[in-house]
């Protein structure tokens, strides 16, 4: 049986979750496939609500971009506020800015709730590397605080960044108390748990091989299948072949992780003193946090291949040692990837097919609270209150360019171009 990749967050896991794979027909009001922050979130609001939920993994819970991502809670969307403006309006923008917020609202309530222990923590800075992007940054405050009356943001110069982080890579940056952290994987699972406590059935290593869709879509596994009155399509990146029209709107790109050996609290703190999440805003960024037991966690670099950077831990100690090279020396004791799904535009891309196919995908690096969201809404849709979920479907998303075969080469070209932008 396939395990979670060999990452910082499955050594520490806090959840040691078992299911089935599915080997019998079943007929339920809502199938969903993926068992990631969407599906589980889906999962849980559809089950409160009395619905009878089953829910289709490939592979185990959390195996994908839930269980392996930065943690990084971070307000808004991966494409900046001003872009969903000049793409559905300020009032729809206004309304989808509302929603980013009350994702990470929700997200702390559920975790209170539910006592999912994921080392919850508070803050995030967005760092500017160049002069260019403290000018970037300035105007997003504005906007923000104009536009959008969000009022917790604090701009902070060279020397403020300074006194709360060990590095000199930055010039300033925007502060949001308001974001945070998490321990990925734990929380996932955390929410898998709660969702089966509500009377969610989870099946494990049951991949959906084709699916029918028609007034009683019909998931099909290798020993089994599940027709249903909704069916919710939440494996992102993962979710490939089943639903090609949806699938030409994403582009599967790898990212990566490296985490030290543990550092010692006093040391750790001298890294990041009042234990923010950073993340620098480059189009090819660099991330990073300190974990619960003291570790640099020190995310970047990325793929669009499908095939792993080589050298990575060498390559991703190299680039945490540009932010800090006090830690020259330091071992890194595990480096991971996954795959997030990104768009075109960045805008996450959220819809339904047939009026009973939902889906949720497109988080672009950005889905640690949207996803629960996302979620949360298609229940809500389900439940007869699709207003919320509907406002993403105004957001136009064109396909990638070359279709399955050249996409690929062809985001490779572009991405290039953006890289040399940040080098220069």
């Amino acid at each position: 049986m396939q395990q979670h990749a060999d990452s910082y967050y499955a050594a520490s896991a806090n959840l040691a979750l078992s299911y089935p794979p599915l080997e019998e027909s079943l007929e339920v009001d809502v199938c969903i496939v993926g068992a990631g922050i969407t599906g589980a979130s889906a999962a849980l609001a559809l089950a409160e609500r009395g619905y009878k939920v089953a829910v289709l993994e490939g592979r185990l819970a959390g195996w994908g971009a839930s269980g392996r991502s930065g943690g990084q809670m971070i307000f808004g969307y991966a494409c900046d506020q001003a872009k969903l403006t000049r793409l559905v309006g300020m009032e729809a923008s206004r309304a989808l800015w509302d929603i980013s917020l009350e994702a990470m609202t929700l997200m702390r309530r559920r975790i209170r709730e539910h006592a999912i222990d994921c080392d919850l923590a508070d803050g995030h800075l967005h760092a500017a590397v160049k002069p260019r992007h403290m000018t970037e940054l300035e105007g997003w405050a504005r906007e923000l605080r104009r536009d959008f009356g969000y009022e917790p943001l604090e701009l902070w110069s060279r020397e403020r960044v300074r006194g709360q982080l060990a590095s000199d890579a930055y010039l300033g940056g925007l502060y949001d108390p308001n974001s945070g952290h998490v321990h990925p994987l734990n929380y996932t699972l955390g929410l898998v748990r709660a969702a089966a406590g509500a009377g969610a059935r989870f099946f494990e290593h049951s991949p959906v091989t084709r699916v029918e869709r028609g007034a009683t879509p019909v998931a099909h596994t290798p020993r089994g299948k599940v027709r249903c009155r909704h069916l919710l399509l939440c494996g992102n990146a993962y979710l490939e072949g089943i639903v090609p029209e949806i699938e030409r709107k994403i582009m599967p790109v790898g990212t990566y992780i490296t985490a030290t050996e543990p550092l010692g609290e006093t040391r750790a703190r001298e890294l990041i003193r009042n234990n923010m999440a950073v993340a620098d805003i480059n189009f090819v960024l660099d991330y990073f946090r300190l974990s619960a037991d003291h570790r640099l966690l020190f995310g970047g670099r990325v793929s669009y291949s499908r095939l792993d950077p080589l050298n990575l831990a060498d390559a991703m100690g190299k680039r945490l040692r540009q932010v800090f090279p006090q830690l020259q020396g330091v071992k890194q004791q595990y480096t991971w990837g996954g795959y997030v799904g990104i768009t075109m535009n960045r805008a996450p891309h959220f819809g339904r097919l047939d009026g009973n196919v939902y889906f949720a995908q497109g988080f672009s690096g950005h889905g640690i609270a949207l996803t629960g969201m996302a979620g949360t809404l298609m229940a809500e849709a389900i439940a007869g209150s699709a207003e919320r979920f509907d406002l993403f479907g105004r957001i136009p998303h064109p396909d990638f360019p070359g279709g399955r075969l050249l996409r690929t080469p062809a985001l490779v070209l572009a991405m290039a171009w953006y890289r040399l932008r940040d080098l220069l």
